[in-house]
């Protein structure tokens, strides 16, 4: 009993006596989502933050650049991709892709002089109205079909708006129900997210 009051008493004392200005000199690289790198430093009681100048061109998050060439067949003339695939010669031939449906925003047809092109540009916002621009978009496929074609369907992620007009479609020319559809969708590409908007107005649809 005796040690181990002497145990606690050197402790306490050792704590009373303990000072921050012993303390090494720490620093700690933050990075932000924007980039920036901030380095704090701490030397006993003193903080000093100053900014990286080695930033460069880093981000607070890891980038993803890997291709997203995963292309799903809805049916054997509708593929669905991402703007990757659509930009990707080896992989447009590789499934034997004749033309090219574009709804994305902002993304350019990349070889017009070797496929048939039909853009329809549309925002993926839950307040556009998809289903006005499913006659077009059905037309050009409904083309590629009786010419025997091949046509790859593709936004920019290949999650929403080309996933809702490819359901749209099956749902159209296949008389599938939504959930039919959906379904047929996910099973040829199972990232296909489409938003709340683009959801609610396919329950609705009345083809």
């Amino acid at each position: 009993m005796l040690i181990k009051r002497a145990v606690m008493k050197s402790l306490a004392q050792e704590i009373q006596g303990f000072s921050k200005a012993h303390l090494k000199k720490q620093s700690t690289r933050v990075t932000t989502v924007t980039g920036k790198r901030i380095i704090e430093s701490r030397s006993g009681t003193d903080v000093v933050v100053t900014e990286d100048s080695t930033t460069g061109n880093a981000f607070g998050f890891v980038q993803d650049l890997s291709l997203d060439l995963q292309v799903g067949t809805v049916k054997p003339f509708l593929l669905l991709s991402s703007q990757d695939a659509a930009q990707d010669i080896d992989t447009l031939r590789k499934f034997k892709v004749s033309h090219v449906l574009n709804v994305a925003y902002g993304v350019e047809n990349a070889f017009p002089e070797l496929f048939t092109y039909k853009t329809v540009t549309m925002l993926d916002l839950p307040e556009t109205d998809i289903t006005s621009c499913f006659p077009e978009c059905f037309e050009f496929i409904d083309q590629v079909r009786e010419q025997n074609g091949i046509v790859l369907l593709h936004c920019n992620a290949g999650v929403s708006r080309s996933a809702s007009v490819a359901i749209g479609y099956l749902m159209s020319s296949e008389r599938m129900s939504f959930e039919e559809a959906c379904k047929t969708v996910k099973l040829a590409r199972p990232s296909i997210r489409p938003n709340p908007g683009f959801l609610e107005q396919l329950k609705n649809y009345k083809p």
